[in-house]
């Protein structure tokens, strides 16, 4: 099978298309779980009829996707196990995709049929911890959890802790705030059934549904993105493991920065006859979750950058050179940008002037490895946008009826809606994946609770739930879908 100017076997031809197909469904199960959240304000306070509003938001979230920036597609990605990163072809790196996607669809379908404004941010972040913690189970010589970036899941977990927090209190003090300064009762009023606000309260609550449609669309568009440029990667990497579009100025940049940063390297490093593989192998050990620095960790990593500007040098193009120095190249580019991390991480290089060239030549790594297609990003918008169309009732209903016992009022619906957009944009902006479904919905509650409106226990209760049952039940479906996908994947495809 021929594909992107590349022969591939055809086991690995129908992994693709079956990888890519469930990418898609993820994206198009999160559109209806997810962005129900979005519309639910417009819709109940009559805003806009739930036809046009679920069309309206699920053309802003195709805009949301088609403009994000990329940086949460890999910080998903960097959640997961580095060996499986680098080798995303072999049939362990194919059961990783394949567990990460079935998990996540099943437990968000699963809350969806309840009508659980769940967190899809959750459902995949468990799902990547659970195949984290298989793959350390099921392979000789890793120790338990040695396959989880500990740092990086902690760093996510907490933006996902602390974003509902963040909801349910700013919503509620916008509120506050904004009885205080807007002298129009009409605003804090339960709309009358069937009659729309007036035009200037609807262009303000169509504003902010569009806002939130956005925000929604490039932060969630983006863990999909990630995972298909991972399957790309795995099946095609003479086309997707470096970003071929790149030009001669970005390769100029990156040899210059890999030769400036070989100059920080060196002050720290003596010098070392290891071995390439010998040097693979170190960083590799050194990113472990448990991997601590030895006098081996800066020599090992001279040594990668040194060839990484003997590839570069002189080069105009990528596309220069052979498949097996492309995937070479992606893989050192990799492993010399996540060693750069960890060694930031523990303030090694602390002059401000090596950071300066360190953070530099990171720039121009990921110039050549954190490139998403503009075809992936055009998929994951049409599935995100046209999920947003259908099956949305079953969120809306929750949150437009059950989290508070008083008719949703203006006001409220503009508050919660202005600070979900502002927080996810802010996020998208840090490259931290966040919920949009907690940070609405607690927004709401907030603005009930701020308004006296009084909550409903029951949805509450329900949403604590799920919200405390996602990542740990995603933890063990993660876990439990990868060991059967590799067995699947060793034993009926016959991929190794």
């Amino acid at each position: 099978m021929d594909l992107a100017g590349e022969s591939i076997a055809a086991g690995h031809g129908i992994f693709l298309i079956l990888a890519l197909g469930l990418a898609l469904a993820f994206e198009f199960v999160n559109g209806f779980h997810d962005t129900a959240n979005a519309v639910a304000t417009v819709i109940y306070t009559h805003t806009l009829r739930p036809t046009v509003a679920v069309v309206w938001s699920g053309c802003w979230n195709l805009v949301g996707v088609l403009t994000s920036s990329g940086a949460i597609a890999f910080s998903i990605v960097a959640l997961l196990p580095i060996d499986l990163v680098l080798n995303a072809g072999s049939a362990a790196g194919f059961a990783m995709v394949f567990a990460l996607l079935i998990s996540a669809i099943i437990w968000n379908l699963g809350t969806w049929y309840l009508g659980l404004p769940a967190s899809s941010s959750h459902t995949l972040v468990g799902a990547i911890l659970g195949v984290g913690l298989g793959h350390s189970l099921l392979t000789p010589g890793l120790g338990f959890g040695e396959g989880v970036n500990w740092s990086k899941a902690a760093e996510v977990g907490t933006s996902l802790l602390i974003s509902p927090i963040v909801g349910f209190s700013a919503a509620g003090l916008l509120l506050l705030v904004s009885k205080k300064l807007l002298r129009r009762p009409e605003l804090f009023r339960a709309p009358e059934p069937g009659k729309a606000p007036p035009g200037w309260i609807r262009g303000t609550l169509v504003l902010t549904c569009t806002g939130v449609s956005v925000a929604h669309g490039s932060n969630d568009g983006q863990k999909g993105m990630g995972l298909v440029v991972l399957i790309l990667v795995g099946i095609l990497p003479g086309a997707y493991s470096v970003n071929l579009n790149s030009s001669h100025a970005d390769l100029r940049n990156l040899a210059t920065s890999a030769q400036l940063a070989s100059s920080v390297v060196a002050r720290h490093a003596p010098a070392s006859p290891m071995a390439s593989t010998e040097a693979t192998a170190e960083l590799s050990r050194f990113l472990k979750a448990s991997g601590q620095m030895s006098d081996r960790t800066v020599p090992a990593l001279s040594i990668k950058n040194r060839e990484i500007i003997e590839i570069v040098a002189g080069r105009g193009s990528f596309r220069e050179l052979s498949l097996a120095n492309r995937k070479a190249l992606r893989s050192d580019l990799y492993l010399i940008d996540a060693t750069f991390a960890k060694l930031d991480g523990l303030d090694y290089f602390s002059n401000p002037g090596e950071r300066e060239v360190i953070s530099s030549y990171r720039a121009s790594l990921g110039t050549a490895i954190h490139f998403i297609p503009s075809w992936v990003k055009f998929a994951v918008a049409v599935a995100l946008g046209v999920g947003t169309m259908i099956g949305w009732k079953r969120i809306v209903v929750t949150v437009g009826e059950k989290i508070g016992k008083g008719h949703l009022t203006y006001a409220q619906g503009a508050a919660a809606e202005l600070v979900a957009m502002t927080t996810i944009g802010a996020s998208d902006y840090l490259g931290l994946p966040v919920s949009t479904t907690h940070v609405l919905s607690s927004g709401v509650a907030g603005t009930m609770a701020a308004n006296h409106s009084g909550l409903q226990v029951e949805t509450l209760r329900n949403l604590l739930l799920a919200w405390v049952l996602t990542l740990p039940v995603c933890v063990v479906l993660g876990a439990s879908t990868f060991a059967a996908a590799l067995y699947v994947v060793l034993n009926v495809m016959g991929l190794r």
